[in-house]
């Protein structure tokens, strides 16, 4: 374990009596409550002292409910100090009343408009989203990226048409680790990785590989080549909690990693596990 207080850069929170996620109803083994007592019971001894909330796919018009509770947890808990809320970005030019209220949140640090969900995953290059994805940096956010390996090819291109984004790739671009795919994953990630704009999440690793019979050196590899491609400047912890949960124990994730990483100087350690998160989403001190 990390010798030092870590930040957590991918939370998911949510309380299903008081907001509707219907594709919970797919994954019964997370579909209850959890919230930030639920975290600290997962955590074990990992100490976790900076937290930041990342969307839930709430079902279609209840997103500022959700960051409005969101909010409501972080008033009463310091560690929770980040927040990546959904917005609707395809609506282009028009998103920006949905940009708006989210931002009386003080904790919104960026948004997520998942991608990995789409039957057409281009959907993201449509000109309406691109307008939506270029309009963040007006009101200081950054977008979180989320993409599956063979939808990699439109991230790196919805990345190239917006320059002045910060984007953060979550969980690696999912690769896909159950069926040992490698290309084109690991040349597109490189792509990204040659544009200073991004930041990828070292998160979500576990869940792409045989939920019953995955093995630690399976993810090794594609670890490695998301460090080696980014650099430890540019690379942050997640946990992916709760969906975590559907493969190992909070803890588990945490000790793989340190044995990915053993070698490591006290920089670059303090880069992945807490540094790089702070920088990027600007968290408060």
């Amino acid at each position: 374990m990390p010798n030092f207080p870590i930040v957590d850069s991918h939370v998911h929170l949510y309380d299903i009596d008081y907001l509707p996620y219907g594709w919970l109803d797919n994954v019964p083994q997370i579909n209850r409550t959890y919230l930030l007592e639920d975290f600290d019971a997962a955590r074990g001894p990992v100490a976790v002292d900076k937290i930041v909330f990342a969307e839930v796919a709430v079902d279609s018009g209840h997103h500022l409910d959700e960051a409005r509770w969101v909010q409501g947890l972080a008033d009463t808990d310091h560690r929770l100090c980040g927040m990546v809320a959904h917005a609707p970005l395809e609506k282009g030019a028009a998103v920006e009343g949905d940009l708006v209220a989210l931002r009386e949140n003080a904790v919104l640090k960026g948004i997520r408009r998942l991608i990995e969900v789409e039957v057409d995953p281009s959907m993201c290059l449509e000109p309406g989203f691109i307008e939506g994805v270029k309009l963040l940096p007006k009101f200081g956010l950054s977008f979180d990226l989320c993409v599956r390996h063979f939808a990699l090819i439109f991230g790196v291109e919805l990345v190239r048409r917006c320059p002045d984004v910060t984007f953060i790739l979550d969980h690696m671009a999912k690769p896909g680790i159950k069926h040992e795919f490698w290309e084109p994953w690991k040349s597109q990630i490189q792509e990204l990785a040659a544009m200073p704009n991004v930041v990828c999440k070292i998160s979500g690793v576990v869940t792409e590989a045989d939920h019953q019979n995955w093995k630690r050196e399976q993810l090794k590899p594609y670890v490695n080549h998301v460090i080696e491609s980014f650099g430890f400047d540019r690379v942050m912890y997640g946990s992916d909690w709760t969906v975590g949960e559907l493969t190992h124990r909070y803890p588990t994730w945490v000790e793989i990693l340190d044995e990915i990483v053993a070698g490591s100087s006290d920089e670059e350690l303090r880069k992945l596990y807490r540094d790089n998160a702070i920088r990027t989403y600007r968290l408060e001190s």
